[in-house]
């Protein structure tokens, strides 16, 4: 199945704005919910939405269900977990800060993904590419300081602070699940790539609904009580955690994840406008010149 060469950034654009709406859905049920309850609305009430998909692109393509071998399981577990543990984290910085600068901090993943994927999957990096992420991740920065009064200063000793170090390790986390997904539906290198997606996107999301619901029924079982309970209201953040995560599969299955992840960068600006329109948080000058400096890298990588 071929695809134009800039489908990924049309899929990578549209994942990012359907994230932004689950986060802002999911940091409502945080406070009912807890880190972990809110977690797992995210692939619990998403994995209806992911099987549809899956199943609806194995009957259009009719193409057969991907065979898997050990390195498929490996990778998507690995991604699994991962993702896991960053949006919990995720949560948790939201819970520290305001909507934006929780969303801010995790994208220090752009940065961890480009040395990762190269790392682990030897996925190219140029040095526009490096200077681009580079840019972009400052600008991410500088758009969440720790003091908006003394932002340059406080730059470097903010790492120190609670919800800076939860968030560089949410991005890791997902620096991490973007790996291992990339890793997995290249193990499928047989099929088409948005089966590639659809079933490892299908059988992430399964994996995570047992473990973190397996999790929760032993340790914690009301939350997963109230978890079943808030249906209603969580049954949006799982369609728009499944498109996003549909689209993420999707474009790591035909471009490498530095690419993909950079440009997703993109979700903070979305992410600012969420901030403001519903949450009534506003923007500094400093902020305002790390989103140039967000908006330079993006157009960096779509000129590259």
């Amino acid at each position: 199945m071929t695809h134009p060469a800039s489908l990924w950034i049309v899929i990578t654009l549209l994942a990012a704005l359907a994230q932004t709406l689950r986060n802002a859905a999911q940091r409502s049920l945080t406070a009912e919910l807890g880190a972990l309850g809110a977690t797992l609305v995210r692939f619990l009430y998403g994995l209806p939405f992911a099987a549809l998909w899956y199943f609806g692109v194995e009957h259009f393509s009719g193409a057969a269900m991907p065979r898997t071998d050990g390195a498929f399981w490996f990778w998507v577990l690995f991604g699994a977990v991962s993702q896991i543990i960053a949006t919990a984290l995720l949560l948790r910085v939201m819970k520290e800060k305001s909507f934006a600068i929780g969303v801010a901090y995790s994208k220090t993943e752009a940065l961890q993904v480009a040395l990762f994927g190269l790392v682990f999957l030897q996925d190219p990096l140029t040095f526009g590419l490096a200077l681009a992420v580079i840019v972009g991740t400052f600008g991410v920065l500088l758009f969440s300081p720790a003091d908006r009064e003394r932002p340059l200063r406080t730059l470097l000793q903010g790492w120190t602070s609670k919800a800076a170090l939860l968030g560089v390790a949410s991005g890791t986390g997902f620096a991490f699940s973007a790996v291992g997904y990339r890793g997995a539906t290249l193990a499928l290198d047989s099929s088409p790539f948005l089966l590639q997606a659809a079933f490892t996107l299908l059988v992430a999301q399964t994996s995570q609904t047992l473990l973190l619901g397996g999790w929760l029924l032993i340790r914690n079982p009301s939350v997963l009580v109230r978890t079943l309970k808030a249906w209603r209201r969580s049954l949006f953040a799982g369609a728009m955690g499944a498109t996003a995560s549909a689209g993420w599969f999707t474009a790591f299955a035909i471009e490498p994840v530095a690419h993909v992840r950079t440009l997703a960068l993109v979700e903070l600006l979305f992410g600012a406008i969420i901030s403001r329109r519903f949450f009534s948080e506003t923007l500094s000058r400093t902020e305002l010149f790390g989103m140039l400096l967000l908006i330079a890298s993006l157009v960096a990588i779509l000129l590259a």
